[in-house]
């Protein structure tokens, strides 16, 4: 019933940009907290930010704090994440997730198919 679609995905530069948005349905979007997520080759999945329903104090994994930015509009039902400087590390299928660190970590909650991010030179 939940369903997440993450879109904005592609191709950057080191040192580039990319903002990935996540269209969020079947559920009271402005009631739950969200989180991205993330997946690279050959590893684990890796809770990346997240923010609470309302929008306030969002929290980042210490590889991304003040490279990354979530954000959402509760009256569009959109999860954001402004990702700059890019690094190679930061290759992965990025997803957007109903829940929060804890429920990520613990392999739980909902999330949507992933959009790709490829970050070389």
């Amino acid at each position: 019933q939940v369903q997440l679609v993450e879109s904005g995905g592609g191709l950057a530069q080191p040192g580039g940009s990319l903002r990935l948005s996540c269209a969020a349905s079947g559920f009271t979007f402005g009631s739950f907290a969200m989180s991205w997520a993330r997946q690279a080759p050959g590893k684990g999945l890796e809770w990346v930010a997240g923010i609470y329903s309302d929008g306030s104090d969002p929290y980042y994994a210490d590889s991304v704090k003040g490279r990354f930015t979530i954000s959402r509009d509760n009256t569009k039902n959109m999860l954001y994440l402004q990702m700059d400087s890019l690094k190679p590390e930061d290759t992965a299928l990025y997803k957007c997730v109903r829940g929060t660190r804890t429920t990520v970590q613990a392999g739980i909650g909902s999330w949507g198919q992933g959009t790709q991010v490829i970050v070389s030179s």
